[in-house]
């Protein structure tokens, strides 16, 4: 296996460990009675079923923002999950389709935002300062000690509601 496609491979992997980290906290969140969250499903369509029960699909539409839910106080929550093994997070990370999307769901009175990573720094950051990245670092991206003011606790899943600057 070359190289590239190694750290291809840990890359899903730990993107896959930190979503099923969000998904703890969504599981928490639930059996507390505190927010109802669920992971958005992607569209897709099956192109060809394999004789193991695997398949071969390929995506339709347009990705939507990760998480969609409701809160205690009956808001609405969403936002996208993005992490990163590198120094900094890239705001270019988040589609045209999922800005837009988080931009209506913020402005009809959502919560909306990204959970992020950087490196092993955990923060969630609220969509109105992800949108104004340039004016507040001088530039379209986070560095882990920026991302510290956003951050949240991880004792076992991400507590990403746990933050008082909502």
């Amino acid at each position: 296996m070359s190289s590239r496609n190694y750290q291809n491979r840990v890359n899903n992997d730990l993107g896959d460990i930190f979503e099923k980290m969000i998904d703890q906290g969504c599981w928490y969140y639930r059996t507390n009675e505190i927010a109802l969250i669920e992971k958005t499903p992607e569209p897709f369509r099956v192109k060809k079923i394999i004789g193991d029960g695997s398949m071969i699909v390929y995506p339709i539409g347009k990705a939507q923002p990760d998480y969609k839910g409701t809160l205690w106080d009956g808001r609405a929550i969403v936002f996208e999950a993005k992490m990163t093994t590198t120094d900094r997070l890239k705001k270019s990370v988040i589609t045209q389709n999922q800005e837009a999307l988080l931009d209506l769901h913020q402005k009809l009175g959502a919560m909306a935002g990204v959970c992020c990573m950087i490196k092993k720094t955990v923060g969630f950051i609220p969509w109105s300062d992800w949108q104004n990245m340039k004016a507040k670092y001088g530039r379209q991206y986070i560095i882990e000690e920026e991302l510290e003011e956003y951050q949240v606790a991880t004792p076992g899943y991400i507590d990403f509601l746990n933050k008082t600057n909502w």
